[in-house]
């Protein structure tokens, strides 16, 4: 099933993305929050996201529930591909972020403010040359500490290329922590293109209108009456007590 199958009905939500991205190219922040109930689209849209963004970077992470305990879990996750960055950061964010991401003994006190500045920082080195993608999947199940620096980042994104761009299920919780960020609720896909998407998985697409035109053409045959060397075959093929009805002539 290719992506245009999987995103049936999903014009507005493609038209938002598109948006999204062209802002990040053209060298502005950008942040967008997709919200919608399990299994609404929201993880489909997001790798047609990351399908779109060349040529900027793309750096990926996905909450998972057993690590929202864990402090800066998802942010290890996220910025592990550019940690080799965190050099460029002046000392004090440098040390922090270092502490965060486990490669360094954590500075006294673990100044959160740092660590956030570090983040917007370095997500700002990350973006050069050609704009940087950061997508978040299942955001509810973000530790605290890793959503805070993402936040923090989000608020503060200037002329850096750089587009957060953020998955969860619409909570009351989700949208308190979210409030700050451009949201787009996912809903379910309507009647027809839902019957798309199921066109689209079946290994032999159905026909418009062919089943319902089948049937006329054996109504029309089973009602003209005997003659031409043959005698009518007036036996349904569907219907309550279809079996048990004889054939003429019997």
């Amino acid at each position: 099933m290719t992506a245009v199958d999987r995103l049936a009905g999903r014009e507005r939500e493609l038209a938002a993305i598109d948006d999204f991205l062209t802002g990040v190219r053209a060298g502005t922040g950008q942040a967008l929050a997709l919200r919608g109930e399990p299994g609404a689209g929201k993880t489909a849209l997001l790798l047609r996201a990351a399908e779109r963004a060349a040529p900027a970077r793309v750096l990926r992470a996905t909450g998972a529930e057993p690590e929202s305990q864990m402090a800066f879990a998802a942010l290890h996750q996220l910025l592990r591909p550019v940690s080799g960055l965190v050099d460029a950061l002046p000392e004090a964010q440098r040390e922090a972020v270092r502490g965060a991401l486990g490669l360094a003994a954590p500075t006294g006190g673990q100044d959160r403010f740092l660590v956030s500045a570090g983040v917007l920082s370095l997500l700002a080195e990350a973006a050069v040359p050609d704009g940087l993608v950061c997508i978040v999947d299942d955001f509810q199940w973000v530790d605290r500490a890793s959503a805070d620096a993402l936040l923090f980042a989000a608020r503060r994104l200037g002329a850096d290329g750089v587009g957060l761009l953020f998955a969860a299920r619409d909570t009351a919780e989700a949208r308190h922590t979210l409030k700050d960020v451009p949201g787009l609720t996912v809903a379910g896909l309507d009647a027809a293109d839902a019957a798309l998407v199921l066109a689209a998985r079946s290994a032999v697409p159905p026909r418009p209108g062919r089943r319902r035109a089948g049937r006329r053409s054996h109504r029309r045959q089973s009602a003209r009456p005997a003659g031409d060397g043959g005698a009518a075959d007036t036996r349904a093929t569907d219907g309550p007590g279809a079996a048990a009805r004889p054939a003429a002539g019997r």
